[in-house]
């Protein structure tokens, strides 16, 4: 079995190698590791949500997408996702469906935008 730099270890090693591609602003070689660790362990969030955020910042904005609608699936509530949702698809000029999910976003912390007069 050939293995690189990018995979090898356990995952724990793995995760924490993400990391710090992520901390270096390396997205894509975060993004390389954490694609296989998600394969992996697909049902656990955050490397699953890191690497959303690897392909958000790398501009790999459908990727991006992709994962975090699949953990918002899974878990309705969990506001970050609902965030970076919200961010990617307004980068993607989906502006309204990203108005969805920034409001639930900012109901589930409790952050309401101010209202306008009259509402």
């Amino acid at each position: 079995m050939d293995t690189t730099y990018y995979d090898h270890g356990t995952p724990a090693e793995r995760w924490e190698r993400a990391q710090r591609f992520f901390d270096a602003k390396d997205y894509a070689g975060a993004a390389r590791v954490l694609a296989a660790l998600v394969a992996e362990v697909p049902e656990q969030t955050g490397p699953r949500l890191l690497l959303a955020r690897a392909y958000y910042h790398s501009a790999q904005l459908r990727r991006a997408e992709a994962e975090l609608r699949l953990i918002v699936e899974r878990d309705p509530v969990e506001h970050y996702a609902r965030l970076m949702l919200g961010r990617t698809l307004q980068r993607q000029a989906r502006h309204e469906e990203a108005e969805a999910h920034l409001r639930i976003a900012a109901a589930l912390t409790g952050e309401f935008p101010p209202q306008r007069p009259g509402e």
